[in-house]
């Protein structure tokens, strides 16, 4: 009685071993520190993995130092440890915490787009840094929107709330600018840092608008069928979005159309 006892708790331990071995293989990023985690994608996202990409679905974990790519009908946000979310928006390349071990560098922008939503745990300040070809942005809790302009790298930041603090990344000369609430700075390639505008109703509605219409494109016109470019890495998918199913009411219009952007 005792060895069939004993031979049963062996098969439970070893039974128990290989369920969690299949479990760690079907989920191998899963709790790794510094990784963010994907909560809604939709159109083709993927993250590089050995120069390959990988299709993002939702609940895939995006390791520091990858890049995520977004094609023209791509969109993602991603979560990390403390809550804080960064929106990757269409036609855009960013890669995630390129530096080891300094989870304080959270986003480089190569291309594109993105919402940044920094929380501050409680109520504490949680520095943060977003670096772009010609600028870098130091936050300390807030929410801000960062985008490249031309094939100059001019970079436009516009704060939504809270403040950001904007240097200039290839002319790092005097104390970065202060961009609060309502304001927007443009940043250069060859030219010192402009002097910060305060938003009248054009800079931030047309950005706001602009993404506005995109994601109208993308949750109410575009068929989700997955995450990833086609051909490579894994098969997409994606959880449902607001349209994807049917209750009877037609989604709501698109916004206006936007006003032209602003120029300094």
């Amino acid at each position: 009685m005792m060895r069939r006892l004993c031979l049963s708790s062996v098969l439970g331990v070893l039974l128990v071993a290989a369920m969690a071995g299949v479990c760690a293989a079907e989920v191998p990023w899963a709790g790794t520190p510094g990784a963010a985690r994907v909560v809604v994608v939709t159109g083709q996202v993927s993250a590089l993995r050995d120069s390959v990409p990988w299709a993002l679905n939702v609940g895939t974990w995006v390791q520091p130092q990858q890049m995520i790519i977004s094609g023209a009908d791509g969109f993602a946000v991603l979560e990390v440890s403390d809550g804080s979310t960064f929106e990757v928006y269409p036609n855009s390349r960013v890669t995630f915490r390129s530096t080891p071990g300094n989870w304080k560098d959270l986003i480089d922008l190569w291309l594109g787009r993105i919402k940044v939503h920094i929380q501050k745990p409680g109520g504490l300040p949680n520095h943060n840094r977003v670096h772009t070809p010609t600028a870098v942005i130091s936050v300390r809790g807030t929410t801000f929107h960062v985008s490249l302009e031309d094939e100059d790298d001019t970079t436009l930041v516009l704060v939504e709330e809270g403040q950001v603090a904007v240097q200039h990344r290839l002319l790092p000369r005097g104390d970065p600018r202060l961009v609060n609430a309502g304001e927007y700075l443009r940043v250069y390639k060859n030219e010192p840092l402009t002097t910060k505008l305060i938003d009248k109703g054009s800079a931030i509605k047309y950005a706001f608008r602009s993404l506005r219409d995109a994601l109208y494109t993308l949750v109410y016109r575009t068929p989700r069928t997955g995450g990833g470019i086609p051909g490579t890495g894994t098969p997409g998918g994606s959880a449902p979005l607001p349209g994807d199913v049917d209750t009877g009411t037609p989604p709501p219009p698109p916004p206006a159309d936007p006003p032209p952007p602003p120029q300094d």
